[in-house]
């Protein structure tokens, strides 16, 4: 099994952690995967709620503050290690936190919840950040590809190709899409690499997310054609992820029926667990909550109290509230049987012993 190498950043092992928000992968999780011989990822959506920069009213100026202090926890943790960020393109701060990412070290960025078209831009002092976007499609990857060539000639890094019909969180597809059976994800993948290959003639890593559980989804998605694949809920259920004790148990308790799709008020689909989806938006409306943050350019909520507010239902959920909170997951939660650690995953994917020989020789 080949390392992955995403710009000028190589790991032992082709795994990057997925982001999760809220503070479900911050830099406890990150840097704990960094250290074993991935690329740890931390969520910034949000980051600063639960942290002792956040009074309530100033989400704007706590949140830089409060992910420097998690890449610098990372790096404490793992300080030869790839750390990067997840930056969704939807929040409102998204310039200033892609910044703030990079002036606290993050060595990659993984951009997704809309087109990053401007990201080579919002990077220029930090040339070796390595830049990822997140797409479902070929024609997407097209679309990133070719802004970013003409405007600021530069290809990214790497390309995570995102199942919309296994991840979890927010998806970049239409509701009424996901789950017809219609989308490929592997015809994706070698799709997005033709593309490079063919009209560009150069060699992208493409990392395949969603639905990723154990070394037979590995070795499936490497078959397949992929560099490398994005996990994010087989960490949750580890002594290391940043979530709440209550948080991990509603994924050793769900079902797999329990796992579907919502609407976010961002205006995309989500994956979670949607037991309480309705006490979720009955707190708000029992509360008179209105938008407290304004962390999303465009907001159902903000604009007219429809559904509720996303950031708060998953901190809260983050903090311990499964009552109220939202609880997002990918199809394959309901897998999760136990707590575990990180070391015992990579070890379970990549062989018995090699993932800490590997790193520690």
């Amino acid at each position: 099994m080949k390392p992955l190498t995403i710009g000028k950043h190589t790991v032992p092992f082709p795994l990057v952690q997925g982001g999760m928000g809220v503070r479900i992968s911050a830099g406890n999780l990150a840097g704990h995967v960094a250290r074993c011989g991935g690329i740890g990822l931390i969520a910034t959506a949000g980051i600063s709620l639960n942290s002792p920069h956040y009074d309530g009213k100033n989400f704007f100026t706590a949140d830089p503050l409060a992910l420097k202090d998690e890449i610098r926890k990372a790096y404490e943790i793992a300080p030869d290690g790839v750390v990067g960020t997840n930056c969704m393109v939807a929040v409102t701060n998204y310039n200033e936190i892609v910044r703030a990412s990079c002036e606290a070290g993050a060595k990659v960025i993984v951009s997704g919840a809309g087109l990053p078209m401007n990201l080579p831009e919002l990077t220029a002092e930090w040339p070796d950040v390595a830049l990822v976007p997140i797409v479902s499609s070929v024609k997407a990857a097209e679309l990133i590809v070719r802004k970013w060539k003409k405007g600021f000639d530069r290809f990214p890094d790497a390309v995570v190709v995102e199942d919309p019909d296994t991840a979890g969180g927010h998806l970049g597809e239409k509701l009424e899409k996901i789950g017809s059976g219609d989308y490929d994800q592997y015809a994706t993948v070698r799709g997005v690499k033709a593309y490079f290959r063919e009209k560009w003639q150069v060699e992208v890593p493409v990392i395949a997310a969603g639905g990723v559980w154990d070394r037979a989804d590995l070795l499936h998605a490497l078959e397949q054609g992929s560099d490398g694949v994005q996990m994010a809920s087989r960490f949750v259920c580890t002594e290391e992820c940043d979530a709440s004790d209550a948080f991990k148990q509603t994924y050793l308790d769900c079902r797999q029926e329990d796992i579907g799709l919502i609407m976010s008020p961002a205006g995309l689909p989500g994956r979670a667990i949607k037991g309480n989806i309705e006490q979720v938006r009955q707190r708000d409306v029992d509360l008179g909550v209105k938008c407290p943050s304004g962390c999303l350019k465009k907001c159902t909520y903000k604009a007219g109290q429809e559904r509720f507010c996303i950031v708060h239902a998953l901190d809260r959920a983050q903090r311990g509230d499964v009552e109220t909170g939202l609880v997002f997951c990918g199809t394959n939660a309901w897998k999760a049987d136990r707590i575990t650690t990180v070391q015992e995953i990579f070890d379970e994917l990549f062989a018995s012993g090699t993932a800490t020989a590997a790193v520690n020789s």
